[in-house]
């Protein structure tokens, strides 16, 4: 019975067409025309079933190998994936070119897949202001993906450091745009991609809402067309220090992002508007753990309200009235509206480092509130809600009329 399966699926898989994969005039990825929030990671579950158990938690994309068979196993799971292809090699440009060919030749017609990612963070370099890779080569790679495969779209994942307007050049070579950015780290010991002060962002903003402005940041270098997904943390900075020579790891400065970080940091990325997040570094991170589920629970959480979030930014534009609390208010609550089969979501963060009690008004013509996710509603007076929020708090309400 087992073996059949496995034939019927392989079958299944050998019949079913690639993907169209596009994206609308506000940056949101389209797959065969559909609207798709993505919900990614670069590593798998570790586990007897990593493929599954990605899916069961709400993730719909994958790293995988450029190669049929890992393209077959994220299939076999319901997963569409991403493969990594390089880029050419000015020394060596006829050979590394006919490579990229093969191997977009190798995986294009397959129906997993959705990107193709040529080489990650080529604008950076530690502490140097060298680009790794000239925009110029990711450009003449771009044309020769583009040459044999006209649908799916490139990737590129940036890091957060760079000029915007040494981003903006790498425009040319790819589709999607994606920047990593990882703050939580309770250590200052300097290392590879970690500044002097043991940070790897270079705001002025070191608190973990950093990751809202960094959204700001490469919407100015994508502008407000391209799709643009934010990379979260999913790993302590100080549990990759694990590698034979490298420096020794200190136990009690291993921190893992908290599902209310978590959970922060992927809203908010959203809000400011991110069409999608993606995960790095739980190769790292135990599994099972409690960081581990942490990272699940936010991916499933987000992945049930994939409907709201793909859909076009409704036109509301609520009015924030801040109550006294002794404090000032600094960058605040951060508010989403969309609106979808008839209901109101309102997604809203503090990106604040204290909390904060407003009144959210504007809300005229809805009569009633509740607050996903926290079994709790809330009284609409005069087209107004009134909420509390701890800091780097999230709450997403739901609008009936």
């Amino acid at each position: 019975m087992m073996a059949l399966t496995g034939i019927v699926a392989c079958l299944t898989m050998s019949a079913a067409e690639p993907l169209t994969v596009a994206f609308d005039d506000d940056g949101m990825i389209t797959i065969n025309g559909k609207r798709t929030l993505i919900v990614g990671s670069y590593y798998a579950a570790k586990s007897d079933r990593p493929f599954d158990e990605m899916a069961e938690a709400g993730f719909n994309l994958i790293h995988v190998a450029a190669d049929p068979d890992a393209l077959d196993t994220a299939h076999a799971a319901g997963l569409m994936a991403w493969a990594t292809v390089g880029a050419i090699d000015p020394d060596k440009r006829d050979e590394s070119s006919q490579a990229i060919a093969a191997a977009v030749d190798r995986i294009k017609e397959h129906p997993a897949l959705a990107l193709i990612e040529t080489v990650d963070e080529p604008a950076w370099t530690f502490m140097k202001a060298d680009q790794r890779v000239p925009w110029q080569v990711l450009e003449e790679t771009y044309r020769i993906i583009k040459a044999r495969d006209a649908r799916h779209l490139v990737y590129t994942n940036q890091a957060p450091t760079n000029l915007v307007k040494t981003l903006r050049q790498y425009n040319a070579g790819t589709d999607v745009v994606a920047c990593d950015i990882y703050p939580v780290n309770p250590g200052s010991k300097p290392g590879f991609a970690l500044f002097p002060d043991g940070h790897q962002g270079d705001l002025n903003n070191e608190h973990i809402s950093q990751v809202g402005e960094y959204v700001d940041k490469m919407r100015q270098v994508t502008g407000p067309n391209r799709p643009l997904l934010m990379v979260l943390q999913a790993f302590a900075w100080e549990a990759l220090e694990d590698e034979p020579g490298i420096k020794e790891r200190r136990e009690e400065k291993i921190q893992y992002p908290s599902y209310a970080q978590s959970r922060f940091m992927a809203f908010q990325s959203l809000i400011k508007s991110a069409n999608g997040i993606v995960y790095w570094g739980s190769h790292s991170m135990p599994q099972p753990s409690q960081a581990w589920t942490d990272i699940k629970r936010v991916a499933r959480e987000i992945a049930d309200l994939a409907g709201p979030l793909s859909t076009r930014t409704a036109s509301l534009r609520p009015g924030i009235d801040y109550h006294e609390m002794g404090h000032s208010v600094d960058d605040g609550v951060q508010t989403l509206a969309k609106e979808h089969e008839g209901l109101l979501y309102l997604f809203t963060c503090n990106a604040d480092k204290n909390f904060c009690k407003a009144t959210l008004s504007g809300l005229d013509g809805w009569t009633s509130c509740t607050v996903l996710n926290e079994d709790r509603t809330l009284p609409v007076e005069n087209g107004a809600i009134t909420d509390t929020w701890r800091r780097f708090d999230v709450h997403v309400y739901r609008f009936a009329k």
